[in-house]
């Protein structure tokens, strides 16, 4: 029962919004569904339409788990969806916002789902709204909210009076404010501030606003004293923390999650992360009255783990005791939490000493896992590979010693501009193929660990940050990587912006994130390998080409400043022509290869001797190796040699390689006749690189356009689907072998072409808790399954 009458409605709200839902569906209510804490409630009231937001909840999801198994999205992603389109949904309007990057896969999702919802799925929009600064920012923002508009006014024309409604919204906020706040005078607790929050996403704003405005009027009674505490970490959408929390004897005063405070403070865009600031986390946990600050991990967060470190330093300096916890409020709370909320500021226990490893996981934390096997490279273009990487590293460190700038960047930002400004650059997952074909990989996890740092999270791009700790001389790989002077990269998931930070503050680096855009149409080409190497201009949208290219030209000017380097039009232009011709051999080789029965060459040749070159993108050298490299497999075609010359089966691999292992692509060729013939390093660069700027085009905009679909390719729905699908006919695979975080629905369109896929439970890079035996297994029953395949010619 509600200690006050004005929190009884709010609350029933927040505990049951599918109920409340339908009330107000059957009080004349139109309702639409928000998925995202930035989602425009103002633009939508002014169309008479009632916003309701969409949050995941515990219910099972049978359709999602049917069609997604166990990958792919998370359960809260499974959630929002089954909601959307499973047995019970309601044809709502849908708008859903990039607030995170989960929910433009969500979108995709729908999109791919559309063909079979039927009914159920209403109109749906997404709105890709940007959190960055600048003019190029601002005007993508405004094309993408004019976007939303027009969409709205299409359903419900014509709008309302959109100033007015925002002035409602900005009113409405102003009370929840102030009567969230009313925590610090121990009126209200976190749990039901949490719910107030909550009801007002959900109810008609005449409601929220006669309930808080009771609530200012006369306050509840004050609440029992207890430890007044701050909460960051993982976005709460639910009450199972702060429930958990306050029933262990604390009080939630303030929170730098989204669905807190900061929502009603979530005005513009730029105003929302705020919280991702620890200094500003302090002032608010001190304005808010807090005696100590909990960070709290939802398992399988990615991205704020990354600030465990930052918080953990401010809180420190301030004074405020801190701790760190993965809980997600069910079941037993973490040992170190119980004493933390019963005396903050008493030393934490020491961690109790870990086991000894068992013999299997003896020898740097490769346990489970086999040694890796050497795996047989048949190539001799790629032979010369590895001295020439030996080398130009040997001569980059060289440069960056006499003083020459050096920059990281990630794979998918461009590393063209550098090429064309001559400024030393390494690819950051270049590096990490290299801490792991040199097997310290474990070593590196270490480091980051005892650094405050994760070492589950995003391990494959955190091995740069990692090699900033690394003062082993001996076993440093290739002699460490040198201190970075410039960071690239684009903010493509949630832990990326986070981790590039910390570098940048571990190593005073100069770091740019490039903003990740994605396509806001429902309907997409299937077929773009065809479009887009030659009219990219008429088939992307021009506003996310607009934002890249804006980008582009921004980090230029701040990489001529830094530098006073120039960047040459002529020479860039030079630089995006051997790129164009590089990934045109690639296409002839991987086109051979897909038409030669048995296959000339595998994966085991081909990703290495397609990804050195494509570090080296945009160089004379590069060029002429991926020519080599065709030469070589066509001479390897006519004179019929094969990867395996008792080729029964052919298979797909999905997902990133594994690096670290290669002869793992060779265990079946002898025993079962099993090869490996396509990968997605190979095709991409056949398919995802080549952006021609005859016609008079901008060679800049025609660079824009290779990294504005960099991702989509591989991941997105619909744009991965077919394109997976037409790789595997082409190559005339019976199979396709797909790694744990390979996505879902790629699988099942491969699936639905007829084309069996295993799922293994298996990272590629951090492999710490691998079961060998049983993924060996796995892949033997599965080729035996859908072999012997041999193709007669």
């Amino acid at each position: 029962m509600a200690r006050h009458p004005a929190l009884a409605p709010l609350l029933a709200a927040a505990d049951d919004p599918a109920g409340t839902l339908e009330t107000l569906r059957s009080q004349g209510f139109r309702p639409i569904r928000l998925l995202g804490v930035d989602a425009p409630r103002a633009l939508v009231r002014a169309a008479g339409l009632l916003p309701v937001r969409l949050v995941p909840t515990t219910d099972p999801t049978p359709m999602m788990d049917a069609l997604m198994g166990g990958a792919g999205l998370s359960v809260r992603g499974k959630s929002l969806l089954e909601q959307v389109v499973g047995a019970n949904a309601k044809p709502d309007p849908i708008l859903i916002t990039s607030a995170d990057n989960e929910q433009p896969q969500v979108f995709a999702a729908l999109r791919e789902l559309a063909r079979q919802a039927g009914d159920r799925l209403g109109p749906v929009h997404f709105l890709d709204r940007l959190y960055g600064e600048g003019e190029t920012v601002a005007r993508y923002n405004a094309h993408r909210l004019a976007q939303a508009q027009n969409w709205l006014a299409d359903i419900r024309a014509p709008l309302g009076d959109v100033a007015q409604a925002e002035a409602d919204e900005a009113r409405l906020r102003t009370l929840l404010a102030q009567a969230v706040d009313l925590r610090s005078a121990g009126r209200l607790t976190g749990a039901e501030a949490a719910r107030i929050v909550a009801a007002a996403a959900i109810l008609p704003p005449e409601q929220v606003e006669a309930s808080l405005s009771a609530l200012l009027a006369d306050p509840p009674p004050v609440v029992p004293t207890a430890l007044p505490l701050f909460l960051t970490g993982s976005t709460q959408e639910d009450f199972r923390t702060y429930d958990g929390l306050e029933a262990a004897g604390a009080l939630v005063v303030g929170e730098g999650q989204d669905w807190g405070r900061p929502w009603c403070d979530m005005q513009a865009p730029l105003a929302r992360r705020t919280q991702d600031d620890p200094a500003a986390i302090i002032t608010m946990a001190k304005g808010a009255g807090a005696a100590a600050l909990l960070h709290a991990l939802r398992p399988g967060d990615e991205a704020a783990p990354w600030d465990t470190k930052p918080l953990r330093t401010a809180c420190a300096a301030a004074g405020l005791p801190f701790l760190a916890v993965t809980w997600n409020g069910n079941g037993e709370m973490p040992p170190t939490l119980a004493p933390f909320l019963a005396d903050p500021t008493a030393p934490p226990a020491p961690p109790a000493p870990k086991p000894p490893p068992s013999p299997a996981r003896a020898g740097g934390g490769r346990a489970a896992l086999k040694p890796p096997t050497r795996s047989r490279k048949s190539l001799s273009a790629v032979a010369s590979f590895g001295q020439f990487q030996r080398d130009w590293f040997a001569g980059l460190r060289a440069q960056v010693a006499a003083g020459a700038p050096l920059a990281v960047v990630n794979a998918n930002a461009p590393q063209e501009i550098l090429r064309a400004m001559d400024i030393p650059f390494v690819v950051n997952q270049w590096w990490a193929s290299i801490v792991a074909a040199k097997q310290q990989s474990g070593r590196y996890f270490r480091l980051l660990r005892d650094r405050d740092y994760p070492a589950d999270v995003e391990a494959y791009s955190a091995q740069g940050l990692a090699a900033a700790f690394d003062e082993d001389a001996e076993n440093a790989p290739w002699g460490g990587l040198p201190k970075p002077d410039f960071l690239a990269a684009v903010t493509g998931t949630d832990a990326t912006p986070r981790l590039f930070r910390q570098w940048a503050m571990e190593t005073g680096a100069d770091l740019y994130l490039y903003q990740r855009s994605f396509d806001s149409r429902w309907q997409l080409p299937t077929d773009w390998w065809d479009d887009l190497p030659g009219d990219w201009d008429q088939h992307l949208e021009p506003e996310r080409l607009d934002l890249m290219e804006g980008e582009l030209r921004a980090h230029v000017a701040r990489l001529e400043a830094a530098t006073g380097k120039h960047l040459d039009p002529e020479r860039f232009a030079e630089v995006m022509d051997l790129v164009n011709e590089q990934e045109e051999w690639y296409r002839r080789t991987r086109d051979l290869i897909a038409a030669t029965y048995p296959a000339p060459v595998s994966i085991v040749d081909t990703m290495p001797a397609t990804m050195v070159p494509q570090w080296h993108r945009g160089s004379v050298w590069a060029r002429d190796a991926a020519k080599a490299l065709y030469e070589e497999v066509a001479a390897r075609a006519a004179a019929g040699d094969a990867a395996c010359a008792k080729e029964r089966v052919r298979l797909m691999w999905v997902g990133r390689g594994l690096w670290s292992d290669m002869g793992f692509y060779q265990r079946w060729e002898e025993s079962h006749g099993a090869v490996f013939v396509c990968s997605m390093y190979l095709s991409l660069a056949a398919d995802g690189y080549i952006r021609h700027h005859d016609r008079g085009r901008d060679p800049m905009r025609a660079l824009a356009a290779r990294f504005v679909t960099m991702g989509d390719e591989l991941r997105m729905p619909t744009w991965a689907g077919a394109w997976h699908v037409r790789d595997a006919r082409l190559h005339g695979v019976q199979g396709a072998v797909a790694l744990t975080d390979a996505d879902p629905f790629v699988l099942r369109a491969l699936e639905e072409a007829g084309i069996p896929v295993l799922r293994l439970d298996l990272d590629n890079y951090n492999q710490e808790s691998a079961d060998a035996a049983g993924v060996d297994a796995a892949v033997t029953r599965f080729i035996e399954t859908v072999g012997p395949g041999a193709h007669n010619m």
